[in-house]
């Protein structure tokens, strides 16, 4: 069948540009081979974050004598909150679907493989496109790690299908995913501990913002090992090296977090000519390949690796393609570590604003000034940061740590969308008492 537009991957960034596409008179089709949602809802985003507010609820609540809340008799269940999280799935995915028969989008079930000359072949069927969107989203990376394959080692997608607790959990990466399922685990009293190759946690946010979450995670009780290399893994223990020496950690449950890869194989895009290798597919900031009419958008591309990321690539693809002209600005991307505090940060840091040769000045100030924030976290630390252009005071960059900072992080997006000055920023009312306050306070600190 021929179609103006065809999308392979029904994640964040395909079934986004799909109801797009079709919003715009595009004849659609879309070709998801496992659930609608992609790893985002099925194997990731959702379904962690539902874990983790289960286990944030547990948390305060264990520890609420502060707000006169009696603690005695408080308990987790996790097979009811792998139940409840199960439900958000199926709930989203059913809403998911809606869309598609909302907007008329023709949604086929099964494994598609790129044929020469805009065709994509599904089973035994070959459908034709004017132009087709790759958004085939990415995997676990499995470092080659002696004993990996053991039976109690799983990444990401394996222990958010576990109903059951584990002794203790050993987690290789300290990265975004890793600090999530340690602040999760931990939240929940199971002993956790990192093992972190590099010299600090989540080493591509701002320094300050990674020792405050190390320092926060540790409260919780887990044990960060970092400038830490696995050496092997046996069905008792992993073994590893530092600085230190070498040493053992007895594992009932191993988690390996050490990022992504791209799904590009098994694809056909070596026979069709298109320009990849194992980090991703190439595009140009439009999301055009080297190939006239087919696109790629989200993780396949090994940029942004974010499910937001990945939707507005797609977005951009379809607005192109409609006569609107746009394209993506990674360096306004925000992004979230959902630990408990939260971080938040969008745009540069002190050190890139710097590399690029910019002049700037930095402010900074503790959340605890705050008074929102003060009452819903007197426990907890946290921070917000800003970096401006000196001269002209133009925002640059947002970091933060704290509270629900994910909530927040938009309105310094938009901020630095729209090229915002210390003075412009200064007359915009936020309402008070918010933990939002603070992103008009922090300028008082900029020096």
């Amino acid at each position: 069948m021929k179609y103006d537009f065809a999308v392979i991957g029904g994640g964040p960034a395909g079934y986004v540009a799909a109801k797009k596409a079709a919003g715009a008179g595009l004849k659609t089709l879309l070709v998801e081979k496992k659930k609608l949602g992609g790893v985002c809802l099925n194997e990731g985003c959702v379904p962690s974050k539902t874990l983790l507010q289960a286990a944030k609820t547990y948390h305060h609540a264990k520890h609420g004598s502060i707000f006169g809340v009696e603690t005695n008799g408080i308990s987790f269940d996790f097979s009811r909150a792998h139940s409840h999280k199960n439900q958000v799935m199926d709930k989203m995915r059913q809403g998911i679907a809606g869309l598609m028969k909302k907007y008329k989008v023709d949604v086929v079930e099964g494994k598609a493989s790129l044929l020469p000359g805009l065709k994509v072949s599904v089973g035994e069927e070959v459908h034709e496109a004017d132009n087709i969107l790759l958004c085939t989203g990415s995997s676990p990376a499995i470092p080659p790690i002696p004993g990996i394959d053991s039976q109690q080692v799983v990444d990401s997608t394996g222990i958010l299908n576990r109903d059951t607790l584990p002794k203790n959990l050993v987690i290789v990466g300290g990265g975004v995913i890793g600090c999530e399922f340690a602040c999760m685990y931990a939240s929940v009293g199971i002993p956790v501990t990192v093992l972190e190759a590099m010299h600090e946690i989540c080493p591509n946010l701002d320094g300050d913002l990674s020792a405050v979450l190390r320092s926060e995670l540790e409260k919780k009780g887990v044990t960060f090992k970092l400038n830490s290399k696995v050496e092997s893994i046996d069905p008792q223990s992993v073994h590893f090296k530092n600085g230190e020496g070498s040493g053992n950690l007895n594992a009932d449950l191993i988690l390996i977090a050490t990022g992504r890869k791209p799904n590009v194989s098994d694809l056909g895009l070596e026979e069709i000519g298109l320009d990849f290798d194992s980090r991703g597919v190439r595009t140009d900031d439009y999301g055009a390949t080297n190939i006239p009419g087919l696109w790629a958008a989200g993780d396949v591309t090994g940029q942004a690796w974010l499910a937001h990321a990945a939707s507005r690539m797609g977005e951009v693809v379809v607005n192109n393609l409609a006569g609107r002209k746009d394209k993506m600005r990674h360096d306004k991307m925000p992004a979230v570590v959902y630990t408990s505090p939260e971080v938040a940060v969008v745009g540069l840091t002190k050190e890139e604003a710097e590399a690029r040769g910019l002049k700037v000045k930095t402010g900074r100030i503790p959340m605890g000034i705050n008074a929102r924030y003060l009452a819903e976290n007197p426990e907890e630390s946290g921070f917000c940061k800003v970096v401006v252009e000196a001269d002209t005071m133009r925002l640059l960059g947002v970091h933060m740590i704290g509270g629900a900072c994910s909530e927040m992080i938009f309105g310094a997006t938009a901020m630095l969308e729209t090229e915002l000055r210390e003075e412009e920023i200064e007359e915009i009312v936020f309402p008070h008492p918010t933990t939002s306050e603070i992103m008009k306070d922090v300028f008082m600190a900029v020096r």
